[in-house]
């Protein structure tokens, strides 16, 4: 049976739905009845995760706890992160070390996204990269740019106008602006590569230090729906989305 390390980013502060995080961990907040945290380990059951990893770090003990009172059919594990919050990067190549396979391609996924996305394509789509990112053409004021083949090569802020690449020479306007979703797999290459890194770094960052290197690819899945649940109003609509969801 072929192994598939997922990793959840629960560590967020999540200041944005205060006050409903002021006691409650974003990834324990509940959505139709259920934590977010449990929506995102069910999908990524479905999707064929073997083993997950649960970063935590405001109110971890709480997820630690809800975690521990159920059997979920497969290894979750915890990377403590109470002491030092480690940024997407550092998160990501802390955990990425506790899996009993650490070669296998590792799915990470943001606790507070819901999605129709089909993340088993995803995976596919990193077998042919160093890693995949799943994106799509949602407004927003910050894009990750990419050539005509989706590899990346850059990064833009619209309300400030700023870029960030590692080509010089390369001109934004002959570029295609996706937005990141929080969904994306590191193959092997990635996986090698963030061993370098410091303990403390963004994930993006490490990917637009590495684009001119590393086979960085998106995938933009025609009708993906998206829905960052981090904010209170997107809160609100998401039991109507996850209806539609399943509906479709």
């Amino acid at each position: 049976k072929t192994t598939m390390n997922a990793l959840i980013l629960a560590a967020g502060l999540g200041t944005r739905l205060r006050p409903l995080t002021d006691h409650t961990p974003k990834a324990l907040i509940e959505v139709e009845g259920k934590p977010l945290l449990c929506h995102t380990i069910e999908r990524l059951k479905k999707a064929g995760a073997t083993e997950i990893v649960v970063n935590v770090h405001y109110l971890g003990e709480q997820i630690i706890d809800y975690l521990a009172r159920r059997d979920w059919g497969i290894p979750i594990v915890i990377s403590d992160e109470r002491n030092q919050l480690l940024d997407t990067g550092g998160g990501i190549r802390k955990a990425a070390a506790m899996f009993s396979n650490p070669n296998a391609p590792l799915l990470i996924h943001n606790v507070d996204i819901l999605s129709n996305a089909s993340l088993t394509e995803l995976v596919k789509r990193a077998e042919e990269a160093d890693a995949a990112l799943l994106v799509s053409r949602r407004e927003t004021s910050r894009y990750l740019l990419f050539d005509q083949s989706l590899q990346l090569k850059a990064w833009t802020n619209r309300k400030t106008g700023e870029v960030r690449t590692p080509f010089p020479e390369l001109c934004p306007c002959e570029l295609t602006p996706l937005a990141f979703s929080g969904i994306h797999v590191l193959g092997l290459g990635a996986l090698q590569r963030l061993k370098e890194e410091p303990e403390k770094f963004s994930i993006i960052d490490f990917y637009l230090r590495n684009c001119d290197s590393l086979r960085l690819l998106g995938l933009h899945q025609e009708n993906l729906q998206l829905l960052d649940v981090g904010k209170p109003d997107a809160l609100e609509k998401a039991p109507d989305f996850l209806k539609k969801i399943s509906n479709d």
